[in-house]
């Protein structure tokens, strides 16, 4: 996410069956702590349940020896794209796509506490509570949830 002060990553995890944007961090860096705080807040949401497929890109962020140890301490399992196969990964991409067109194209931010501030927001408050998907029948990833549950 640009910014008048340079970049600004994000990283999220995004559950498969919700589209609830489970795990989430920025950076000034896109590395490997990135994605091991996203894959972190998840794992704090959640709970450790066995057996869950995390999908990714095969990004170096996400092949490292640590991101892979942490989905091996938390009995994780790794799924990764094809190489050059954007689809493989469609749910991510369409959600940075989502946002992209949101949010990131209308907005100049001057610094990045400020986009950090606008990306909580969208996430925490827009996308996961009142954004509607057609994939979960127009309603919210959190309403989605919710139904599942009753």
């Amino acid at each position: 996410m640009p910014t008048r002060q340079g970049w600004l990553y994000l990283a999220v995890i995004i559950d498969l069956y919700s589209r609830h944007v489970i795990g989430w961090a920025m950076s000034n860096n896109n590395n490997t702590l990135l994605v091991k705080d996203a894959l972190t807040m998840a794992i704090w949401r959640r709970g450790r349940v066995e057996s869950v497929v995390v999908h990714s890109d095969q990004g170096r962020t996400y092949t490292s020896g640590d991101y892979q140890r942490l989905l091996k301490e938390s009995s994780l399992r790794c799924s990764m794209s094809r190489k050059g196969e954007c689809l493989d990964n469609a749910v991510a991409e369409s959600f940075f796509g989502t946002l992209k067109t949101e949010l990131v194209d209308y907005e100049d931010y001057k610094t990045k506490q400020e986009a950090k501030q606008s990306l909580f927001e969208y996430i925490e408050v827009f996308y996961n509570r009142r954004r509607r998907h057609s994939y979960l029948g127009y309603v919210s990833p959190s309403e989605y949830e919710a139904k599942c549950a009753s």
